[in-house]
């Protein structure tokens, strides 16, 4: 690897730290330059992921007011994208590769369209609670049997493809707790880097690295992680459910 190459890496990384803070999208970025600088692509992804996890440990690290904030939620987050990541990287290395590739970006694009709608959806059913029992809806800050199902089904979806995850995340918690856009986006983070962690164990174990990759990567992510996280914190709700939708309309457009 030349200089000029690994100053890409690096710049590279700290991009991808920053989006995978902010709209949940790092691989966007990082994955397209690895194989642009001739990496196969196997080993630019097992590269990539390993490269990311200082990543998300500086957007957890930003956002560790929020997580302690959401309180149990997290604690379920980690446990729920763990068992789902290891399910996900089981179905990749044992599936025959592209199963679920043509569907996936009709998927993110679904839960683009939840994230849009979630406010309305939300108020939809608040009234809808109330007109049929009288009294309004308690705020849900924990989460139900059914969000906590669809959170282990997106953990599946990281371990296995990964790409949107955070997007599906942010609807999946966006519509099934009442927490603040900025709570979502701290447990958000902290999925993407819990997914990345056990994937990136699996892959240290059956995969060959690139470590002079993953150490560049990961340098940059993980400043770039705590800078995206000091970005998102102050990103007003509208502004950071369209920036996500549009990140998330991006990566559909690119998977076609």
């Amino acid at each position: 690897m030349t200089s000029l190459e690994a100053l890409l890496v690096l710049a590279t990384g700290f991009g991808a730290g920053v989006l995978s803070s902010t709209v949940g999208v790092a691989s966007l970025l990082s994955f397209p330059v690895l194989v642009a600088l001739g990496l196969p692509p196997v080993v630019a992804n097992v590269s990539n992921t390993l490269g990311l996890i200082p990543g998300g440990l500086g957007g957890v690290l930003g956002y560790r007011a929020e997580v302690r904030e959401a309180g149990p939620i997290a604690r379920t987050i980690i446990l729920v994208c763990a068992l789902g990541a290891v399910v996900g990287a089981a179905l990749l290395l044992g599936l025959p590769p592209g199963v679920f590739e043509a569907i996936v970006p009709y998927l993110i694009l679904f839960t683009c369209l939840l994230v849009g709608v979630q406010p309305r959806i939300a108020r939809w059913l608040r009234e809808r609670h109330e007109s049929r029992h009288g009294v309004a809806l308690a705020e849900r800050r924990h989460m139900s049997p059914a969000t906590t199902a669809f959170a282990t089904i997106t953990g599946v979806y990281g371990g296995y493809f990964g790409a949107g995850a955070g997007v599906m995340m942010v609807a999946v918690l966006g519509i099934g707790t009442d927490l603040e856009l900025r709570i979502v986006n701290g447990l958000k983070t902290l999925s993407l880097m819990v997914g990345n962690v056990v994937a990136g164990l699996i892959f240290i174990v059956v995969a060959d690295p690139r470590w002079d990759v993953v150490v560049l990567l990961a340098a940059g992510s993980l400043v770039g992680g705590y800078v995206g996280a000091r970005i998102g914190r102050k990103l007003p709700d509208a502004v950071f459910r369209w920036a996500v939708v549009a990140a998330g309309v991006v990566a559909a457009l690119l998977l076609f």
